[in-house]
């Protein structure tokens, strides 16, 4: 179903039945989960404490798990950013940084950190620590699940914090939270501007695609799939499968029987997925600004191409390494400069869904 991006939900989507085979599907997602939740706890072997300030988390903390390598120049920003949102402590695992990642976290109060030099794709793209963590750490905490290079903004973020969103969910009984990834870009070649670390990268980083997106749910566990953006007109304008997805569920109030399954984009159990109204109505969500595309970002994707730990089957994204390589325009004559979430919500990219 293509259609520009709209407010979650989506339109009026079929409601799933309770058929036999429904009932099969849902017993092979339970053996899943569980399998996953093994997987995490069989991981936690990769990791080594670094500074373990676990103690310090009170009932009721807002918590944000991460993996990083790295990072240091997007960090400073991201922490400041989140700490004001409200989160009250970050659990971070650092996988194999070389630049000064860890001794940044390290010094960081609120910041508990693991350090491994395991594979990142074994580890099916840090999500098994990710799981282990939130397992872990997090029951019963509202917890976001982040990459370094995304920030998250939703309705009200400048005067509600994190703790009034999540009093509002759990005030409509709901216990996930979803947000469209919004790849931000400048106006002209990755490399033309400089970025220091500390400064907010949404300042270089200003424009983004208000359209061209396509929107599916996914029967077997009824999450969204949503692709577009910047790096499928420019990377993948010949095979739009292969494009990004771009849905995500970064805020979860965390049971030790949760696990996500595919990144960020959806979780098991599948009523997680539900952050979109099938009944045609609307649910507050957000955006997460994905600041990937700093200058940073050639010699990242040269490292990354040889690392080849970022893709399933990394050859078939060798032309996508390319073109980042190449130092692309991503900017276009459509492109929207940012100017805040009323400007995201009237384009239909978040919702408030009845919260005023």
């Amino acid at each position: 179903m293509a259609a520009r991006p709209q407010a979650f939900p989506l339109g009026t989507l079929p409601a799933p039945g309770r058929s036999l085979p429904r009932l099969w599907q849902d017993w092979r997602l339970r053996l899943r989960r569980r399998i996953l939740i093994a997987r995490a706890i069989r991981k936690r072997r990769d990791l080594a404490r670094v500074a373990d300030r676990t103690g310090a988390i009170r009932r009721g903390d807002i918590l944000c798990c991460m993996v990083v390598r790295d990072e240091a120049m997007r960090l400073p920003h991201f922490l400041d950013h989140h700490r004001r949102l409200g989160v009250d402590h970050f659990l971070i695992v650092d996988n194999g940084s070389s630049d000064g990642t860890l001794a940044l976290l390290r010094d960081q109060p609120d910041v508990s950190l693991w350090q491994t030099g395991g594979s990142y794709k074994a580890s099916r793209f840090g999500l098994d620590w990710q799981n282990w963590l939130l397992l872990r750490y997090g029951r019963r905490h509202w917890c976001l699940t982040l990459d370094a290079d995304e920030l998250l903004v939703y309705p009200y973020h400048e005067t509600r914090p994190l703790p009034a969103l999540v009093r509002w969910l759990e005030s409509q009984g709901r216990d996930s939270f979803g947000a469209l990834m919004l790849d931000m870009y400048p106006e002209g070649p990755l490399s033309a501007q400089a970025y220091r670390p500390g400064e907010d990268p949404v300042g270089l980083l200003r424009w983004f695609d208000s359209g061209n997106y396509s929107v599916q749910v996914q029967p077997r566990m009824r999450n969204l799939w949503i692709q577009g953006g910047p790096r499928a007109r420019v990377f993948f304008g010949q095979d739009p499968r292969r494009a990004p997805t771009l849905n995500k569920i970064p805020l979860v109030k965390w049971h030790w029987r949760y696990a996500y399954f595919n990144s960020t984009h959806s979780a098991l159990p599948a009523r997680l997925n539900a952050v979109f109204d099938e009944t045609g109505g609307e649910v507050t969500s957000g955006v997460l600004l994905h600041t990937k595309f700093l200058p940073s970002i050639l010699a990242k994707s040269a490292e990354e191409k040889a690392r080849r730990q970022h893709f399933a089957d990394p050859a078939r994204y060798q032309d996508y390494y390319d073109g980042l390589i190449a130092d692309p325009v991503l900017h276009c004559a459509a492109a929207r400069e940012y100017t805040g979430w009323r400007q995201l919500e009237a384009l239909g990219l978040m919702s408030r869904g009845g919260w005023v």
